[in-house]
């Protein structure tokens, strides 16, 4: 027979040994625990159905209102009718709605607009969603004690808001370290992270947030440079300041050249190398604009062929080629070099310079007769000094088929260093003086010749004002910076399959400008009626160097450019249109 603190399977049935403290299952052969047994049966059926009946009154009671505990985006509706709690969310959020977003994006503070961003509250969503009573009986008890945050719906223009997402300017480069010379002392410049916005996360974010009063977080990602700042401090100890600790040697025939340390660092730059250091990089042009003068009597200069008009005649100059240092060669090796402080010299290398245009290639352009050709004259003494210079630099200048000739990529830089002097311009409508004036008259020369050779126009500026030794709406005007950058220049494209070469004649009287090739059109110009004249106005000279002028009438003139074959039949037809200001009348005192 098992002990009493066991249980004992009888007859089907389980036996529970008794504990001290509490009630034994009552068995069928106890009537006391039976009557028990049936009072607590009763008594929890009457708990259940008062709880039953508590929480079908209460289910009852809370039709039409907004389930108990309800909130909004912070704001407690629970309770309420759908109107009362839709007054009391525009009450308490209309002017939350109304007020500028406040976003962070990184490191990066600031506001988006919500109607910009096309942002709207859903008020009937909002209210349905929180107008839904719970069943749950669980959840109606906690709600006696509890808050349920109820979501706030928005309607949402995703166009829009992502147009507004992408005008935060969020999304910065990160910028990498590098280093900076301060005359020939290095510096470390050390490296900043950058940041892109997560454009769907940040869109969720906004939705989901706005109207919370917060200010909203949107998710970036960090964009992180190629070279930290210990590579940056790295290349400052190990190179840069070997770069700059002496001079380097470039050995030539027969004489030396020196690179100064001020050179070295004018010229050494860095950026990201490949396996996350600083890589050096050497500006050759700064070096080699600082090596070339000191080098310039061991070359051998080289001559490209020309072609000449000697007796009304096209005759080809032969070329010549020349001997000068290999710079690509010569300097291979400095990078390498600059990061030793000793042993600092290099060798320059040598190597044959041939002419760009060569005799060959210059007899083969075909060039034999005139194919244009145009006068101008009327010139003062000083701007003629100045034309005859460019006319003389101009002068066997060959333009092969294809290329386009450019009067200031030609000529180079037009100041007193090349034998240009001060000369009239007009400026502003006024007469004034310039280094190089007088070198638009050259220019519409060229322009015209080059008219009536029938080349294609690759670019050209009329004056402001009408000169009326040019032909209206045919004419032409040059100007560069004083380092010779262009700002207005002449242009033509030889589109032929022949060569053409310039010819230049000046005399203190006039400038005439031959284009010499193998003649293939007839070209006319047409000029129109001049039209919408305006007349002059009076404007005050300066104060020094004043020069009194009539000024001339503003008008409109075109000028119509028809090009024929060499049978008459008409090949192209151009109407140019210029519109010319008038001339202010100048006073002066």
């Amino acid at each position: 027979m098992a002990d009493e603190d066991q249980t004992v399977r009888i007859d089907g049935t389980l036996k529970f040994p008794p504990v001290a403290g509490s009630l034994e299952p009552p068995t069928q052969g106890d009537p006391g625990r039976r009557r028990l047994l049936k009072r607590g049966l009763i008594g929890a059926g009457a708990v259940v159905g008062a709880l039953a009946l508590l929480y079908g009154v209460d289910l009852l009671l809370s039709q039409g209102a907004l389930p108990r505990g309800t909130t909004v985006a912070g704001v407690d509706v629970g309770g309420l009718s759908r109107a009362d709690a839709e007054q009391r969310l525009h009450s308490a959020l209309d002017a939350r709605i109304a007020q500028p977003l406040k976003v962070r994006a990184g490191d990066v503070d600031t506001t988006l607009d919500a109607k910009s961003a096309g942002l709207a509250a859903d008020w009937p969503a909002t209210l349905d969603q929180a107008g839904e009573q719970p069943l749950n009986p669980f959840v109606r008890l906690v709600s006696f004690f509890d808050r349920r945050e109820s979501p706030f719906v928005s309607k949402v223009d995703e166009s829009a808001l992502d147009k507004a997402l992408q005008g935060l300017k969020v999304d910065r480069d990160p910028i990498e370290g590098t280093i900076r010379f301060d005359g020939t002392t290095p510096t470390a410049v050390n490296p900043q992270s950058g940041q892109r916005l997560d454009g769907a996360a940040a869109r969720r974010a906004v939705v989901d947030n706005w109207i919370g009063g917060a200010p909203v977080t949107l998710p970036v990602a960090s964009a992180s440079p190629k070279v930290s700042a210990d590579a940056v401090r790295e290349a400052v100890e190990n190179y840069a300041k070997p770069a700059v600790s002496g001079p380097v040697t470039v050995k030539g025939d027969g004489k030396d050249a020196t690179l100064q340390p001020a050179t070295i660092a004018a010229a050494l730059g860095f950026s990201p190398g490949d396996n996350g250091k600083l890589a050096p990089k050497l500006d050759h042009g700064k070096v080699v604009e600082a090596l070339k003068p000191q080098l310039a009597s061991t070359e051998q200069q080289g001559k490209d062929a020309q072609v000449v008009i000697e007796g009304d005649k096209p005759v080809v100059k032969p070329s010549a080629d020349g001997r000068g240092v290999d710079w690509d060669k010569s300097l291979a090796g400095l990078p390498d070099l600059l990061s030793h402080k000793d042993n600092r010299v290099v060798t320059a290398t040598y190597a044959k310079q041939p002419a760009k245009l060569t005799t060959e290639q210059a007899t083969q352009l075909g060039v034999k007769e005139i194919v244009g050709e145009f006068t101008t004259g009327g010139f003062a003494a000083d701007s003629g000094v100045n034309i005859r210079v460019v006319a003389e630099k101009v002068n066997g200048a060959v333009v092969k088929p294809g290329e386009t000739f450019s009067l200031n990529g030609y000529t180079g830089p037009r100041t007193a260093k090349q034998g240009y002097v001060e000369a009239g311009i007009i400026e502003n409508g006024a007469p004034g003086t310039a280094v190089g004036g007088g070198i638009s008259q050259f220019a519409t020369t060229l322009y015209n010749a080059s008219y009536f050779a029938g080349m294609a126009d690759a670019g050209h500026t009329e004056h402001s004002y009408y000169i009326s030794r040019y032909p209206a709406a045919r004419e032409a005007t040059v100007f560069q910076n004083p380092d010779g950058s262009s700002v207005i220049d002449l242009k033509f494209t030889n589109d032929g399959p022949t060569g053409i070469a310039i010819q230049t004649i000046w005399t203190p009287q006039n400038i005439t400008v031959r284009l010499w090739g193998v003649k293939r059109y007839q070209v006319e110009s047409v000029p129109g009626e001049r039209t919408n004249f305006v007349e002059p106005q009076p404007r005050p000279g300066p104060a020094h160097n004043c020069h009194a002028s009539n000024g001339g009438p503003g008008f409109t003139a075109t000028d119509t450019r028809v090009i024929k074959d060499l049978t008459g039949r008409e090949v192209s037809r151009h109407t140019r249109k210029k519109v010319y200001d008038p001339a202010p009348k100048i006073t002066c005192g």
